[in-house]
């Protein structure tokens, strides 16, 4: 299977990719359509960033194509609520947000539901905030690491 390459950034070390499938083989295109589904096979494209991305549809494929910084998660595809202590944690691909036009996931599993976390939060502090907070700290690993 041949791929192509996308203009997309970010270094490969810090982002969550298993065996370099990104999203766990989940569509990224399909999250903005509010109906995240596994991708086929047959419709894979691996981008700039070292990820493998699988999409259930060639329309899919060609619209991650022409503009694929528009798709892919926020902290690399780390959990969101976590990224605000500066962590690295797994996350579950069906456990998002999309706040404007960013995909955010967050972890879900045994020690709780983190979005569930980062929504209280919100009663204190404006999400533009906490994405701000977030940010900052996924800056700082990339710095640590040069």
């Amino acid at each position: 299977m041949g791929f192509a390459t996308a203009n997309a950034s970010g270094e490969a070390e810090h982002l969550n990719f298993a065996d370099e499938i990104a999203l766990s083989g989940y569509d990224p295109v399909s999250y903005f359509d509010d109906k995240p589904v596994k991708g086929i096979a047959q419709w894979t494209f691996k981008a700039s960033n070292g990820g493998i991305y699988i999409f259930a549809s060639k329309d899919n494929l060609e619209t991650f194509k022409a503009a694929p910084e528009e798709f892919l998660p926020a902290y690399g595809g780390w959990c969101a609520y976590a990224m605000l202590d500066g962590d690295k944690m797994e996350v579950d691909p069906m456990t998002y947000k999309i706040v404007g036009d960013r995909l955010y996931f967050f972890y879900n599993g045994f020690w709780g539901v983190t979005l569930k976390k980062w929504n209280k939060k919100l009663s204190k502090i404006e999400e533009i905030a906490l994405i701000g907070e977030a940010d900052r700290d996924w800056r700082l690993i990339f710095e640590a690491s040069n």
